[in-house]
């Protein structure tokens, strides 16, 4: 394997373990369930959530809005700071940049010119 994966190749430790599990009759190749919180995915709807609730009150915890959706702490830090390119500033979640605010104004105009034009004339 070494020769093949070069330092891709797993450990010998996990080769072992493998083959003890091959050897109890285990062939299954899915991970098992583990215990803990299951990692959760970013999705444009949770982006959309939390932006909603940041423009409805700047001042709103990070705490509040991960509760309120039912995510950790981190996966809104990350969406926030990544996705959202948003700080804290004295209490006040803030674009750096107004690049999410700019993209949903762009995005609500254009939703409202596509229903303006898809709307039967009369």
């Amino acid at each position: 394997m070494i020769e093949t994966l070069g330092e891709h190749a797993p450990s010998y430790a996990t080769v072992k373990n493998w083959v003890a599990r091959f050897k109890r009759g285990d062939f299954s190749t899915c991970d098992a369930p583990r215990p803990g919180r299951p990692k959760t995915l970013t999705t444009p709807e949770i982006i959309d959530q939390i932006h909603e609730l940041i423009l409805e009150d700047h001042r709103i915890s990070a705490k509040s809005i991960a509760e309120q959706l039912d995510i950790s702490r981190e996966r809104f830090r990350s969406i926030v700071g990544e996705d959202l390119d948003m700080r804290k500033l004295s209490a006040k979640w803030v674009s750096k940049c107004l690049n999410a605010d700019q993209k949903r104004q762009q995005c609500q105009s254009s939703e409202q010119r596509l229903e303006f034009f898809s709307a039967p004339s009369k």
